[in-house]
């Protein structure tokens, strides 16, 4: 996710402290978004690999985020964490499946994480000026989620840059949330609330 909780109080007290975890796992999005064109993109299999393997971080990276959350948001990122996971394991048992249905699982994945981020953003709006970042990444999931779900010419190379721009999405709401978290460890400014 990326994003934890919208209002301070649903942070758990040493949430501020935890903002490099953010930083660590942004660069390394931004690392697998880069690389992800290394591989053999003319394998269905080596594909389906990918996109599972993708999946399945993303729902251990939900379960991480719940040390900065302390209230309902919880349950959000367990529920997440879990439905990732499966999409992820899915995507693994059935690696040689067509270009089709690679693409379809990876829409699936995406266009939840694209309606959640975008939840997110909208509820945080009063607490960070940074909400419409996360809304953006949000958006162009959903956006890419309904690319890879219709019929636009499925070839290898678009599952690719699906899986790139996904990971880099991730790479952007995870350094949003690290600044959030960094400013909350700062302390408020000037009156305002402190980012959540």
């Amino acid at each position: 996710m990326e994003a934890s909780a919208v209002r301070t109080d649903d942070l758990a007290p040493d949430a501020g402290q935890r903002w490099w975890m953010f930083l660590v796992s942004g660069t390394v999005w931004a690392i697998i978004a880069l690389t992800v064109f290394r591989f053999d993109i003319h394998s269905a299999g080596v594909i389906g690999a990918i996109v599972g393997a993708f999946c399945i971080v993303a729902g251990i990276q939900q379960f991480a985020t719940l040390g900065v959350s302390s209230t309902g948001w919880k349950i959000v990122h367990v529920i997440l964490g879990l439905l990732f996971v499966a999409v992820g394991v899915i995507a693994l048992v059935y690696p040689h499946r067509t270009f089709v249905e690679v693409a379809a699982i990876f829409a699936f994945f995406l266009g939840i994480k694209g309606f959640f981020d975008m939840m997110v953003a909208f509820m945080s709006r009063h607490a960070t000026d940074l909400w419409w970042v996360l809304l953006l990444v949000g958006l162009v999931e959903i956006l890419l989620a309904f690319w890879a779900a219709g019929n636009f010419g499925r070839e290898a190379v678009l599952l690719v840059v699906w899986v790139g721009a996904a990971a880099l999405a991730h790479a952007v709401a995870d350094f949003v949330l690290a600044a959030r978290l960094y400013g909350l460890r700062r302390g408020p400014r000037s009156g305002r609330a402190a980012p959540a």
